[in-house]
């Protein structure tokens, strides 16, 4: 592999992005790397804190505009579509993903994996959030998916995901908003025979800042993949 692309969308995350980095730098050591924050406008607070701090890391950090107007799955694709790394990595700044999960996640991209999913609902996986509906629309579309379709991940909508970035040249990103993105990639992948497997991993529901999760707005969008997970299965 050529060296790992970790995308960072970003809404005001200034007091919690130097710990993200941090905990990128002590995970991944041996990895050839680069990092995208992608923010949505000129005043977020993340900004002022990563052009500090860009000196003190071996990796590259890079401060990219969102290209296609606010919001956090238009900053995603942004992300993806700016990195050039062999693979690619989508982690929140809000400190809920694991960055100690890197290594393992590359190693399996480099093995012949496409997609690897963060898992929080296969043994070994958790989540830690109060947010009891959400965690449950959640655990029920990754449950029935694996198995109704035999997809092989039992979390398609955690965002935690690492990407084989060739992918992207058969996968059209057709998505509207919110964070239902992972879910649409992982089900296209799947139903283009692509090569997906997962890890489990702990999620954490952010302590402080502010969730852009709408909850009310972005249910139809996920069910929408949902949809196109049973309508399109391999072969």
């Amino acid at each position: 592999m050529k060296h790992l692309s970790i995308v960072v969308p970003v809404y005001n995350e200034g007091g919690a992005i130097k710990a993200v980095l941090d905990g990128i730098k002590e995970s991944a050591q041996g990895i050839k790397l680069d990092v995208n924050v992608v923010y949505d406008f000129e005043g977020d607070s993340t900004i002022p804190v990563v052009k500090r701090l860009v000196a003190s890391y071996k990796f590259r950090i890079r401060l990219i505009k969102n290209a296609y107007g606010r919001g956090a799955l238009n900053a995603i694709k942004t992300g993806l579509e700016k990195a050039d790394g062999d693979a690619v990595l989508v982690m929140m700044a809000d400190l809920s993903d694991r960055a100690s999960d890197i290594p393992k996640m590359y190693g399996l991209i480099e093995g012949g994996y496409d997609v690897v999913c963060g898992s929080r609902y296969m043994r070994g996986g958790g989540q830690k959030t109060k947010m009891r509906f959400k965690k449950a629309m959640s655990v029920f579309i990754g449950l029935s998916l694996n198995y109704l379709t035999g997809i092989p991940t039992h979390d398609v909508t955690n965002n935690f995901k690492m990407y084989r970035k060739s992918i992207f040249k058969k996968i059209k990103i057709e998505s509207t908003g919110g964070f239902e993105l992972a879910t649409e990639i992982t089900v296209k992948a799947y139903a283009f025979g692509m090569k997906i497997t997962e890890i489990p991993t702990v999620w954490t529901d952010r302590t402080s800042g502010k969730s852009r999760f709408n909850l009310a707005g972005w249910a139809p969008k996920y069910f929408k993949w949902y949809i196109y997970a049973l309508a399109h299965r391999p072969g």
